[in-house]
């Protein structure tokens, strides 16, 4: 048993626009997000916590990728650990089926409310913190933003409300969704992480936007023409010294492997690959701050 509980409030969603399942957890312990956070895109997601069971992760997935629900799953779980009475687990599954439970030996205030296509869940909390998560997904999903966002959002009025009680030191937010991690080649969104910090929720809204910043989807209504910029693009590529011609103000190839090159170094090349005669303006906003 652990010497002492992972003392949290979670969300765990589905959000079946974009086929995605996550996880956003905040509490007074250190890297929160290496121990509750667990999902699977196409299977779903698990927040193990309290005297937490770190095998309700993996196991959880696996029970839920045979074809259980979410409540099957953690009836199965808890059904077989002697342990169960310190436990505080919510679950949503592939089919965005919530479930939740919470054990009678966690510290009070304790306890979940499930939703449609989701759960919170917290222990030794201020009392009201739990239905303010769940009031402020309920409203603000399937609004601007994504999963990421609203999850961050239920994070934020959970703290307003109170929290855990014995203050704040991490969070973090998990999104998968299939092949969309880095490279298209795995399931891993979004996995954001704020170890220790005395403001964890409000880091993490800040590490949320600037993935959107390099992840996002490029807003074909937002692309600005090279050509008009050339002349600025080559200024302000001399100060950063990516490049040595002269301003002339027509985008060429020289022009466009130096543009490129401070691109790819500032991490930007998921917004703008190098190609085409447009580029995302929030790239050249970006840069425009960064470098004048």
């Amino acid at each position: 048993m652990p010497n002492q509980p992972i003392a949290t409030f979670s969300i765990v969603a589905h959000d079946p626009a974009r086929q995605e399942w996550g996880v956003g957890v905040q509490s007074k312990f250190l890297a929160v997000g290496a121990v509750v956070p667990w999902a699977q895109a196409g299977v779903g997601a698990v927040a193990t916590q309290s005297y937490a069971n770190l095998t309700y992760g993996p196991d959880g997935l696996m029970i839920m990728s045979s074809g259980k629900t979410a409540q099957e799953t953690i009836d199965t779980l808890t059904g077989a650990d002697e342990q169960a009475k310190l436990r505080q687990v919510g679950m949503v599954d592939s089919q965005g089926r919530a479930a939740a439970f919470t054990g009678s030996g966690c510290y009070a205030w304790a306890g979940h409310i499930v939703g449609d296509g989701f759960c919170c869940q917290g222990n030794i909390l201020v009392p009201g913190t739990v239905e303010a998560m769940s009031a402020c997904f309920t409203e603000v999903r399937g609004g601007p933003g994504e999963l990421a966002d609203w999850l961050v959002e239920a994070l934020a009025a959970g703290q307003a409300a109170g929290g855990d009680s014995r203050g704040r030191q991490s969070a973090s937010v998990l999104v998968v969704r299939e092949n969309g991690g880095y490279g298209g080649n795995n399931d891993r969104y979004l996995d954001l992480r704020v170890d220790d910090d005395p403001q964890p929720i409000e880091r993490l809204r800040a590490l949320v936007n600037l993935h959107h910043l390099y992840f996002g989807v490029v807003d074909e209504r937002h692309q600005l023409p090279l050509a008009a910029l050339a002349g600025e693009l080559q200024a302000m590529l001399q100060r950063t010294g990516h490049y040595d011609g002269p301003q002339h103000g027509h985008f060429d190839e020289a022009t466009r492997k130096a543009l490129r090159a401070l691109v790819g170094a500032e991490n930007l090349e998921e917004r703008w690959h190098g190609q085409g005669d447009m580029i995302d303006g929030l790239v050249v906003e970006f840069l425009r701050n960064k470098f004048g």
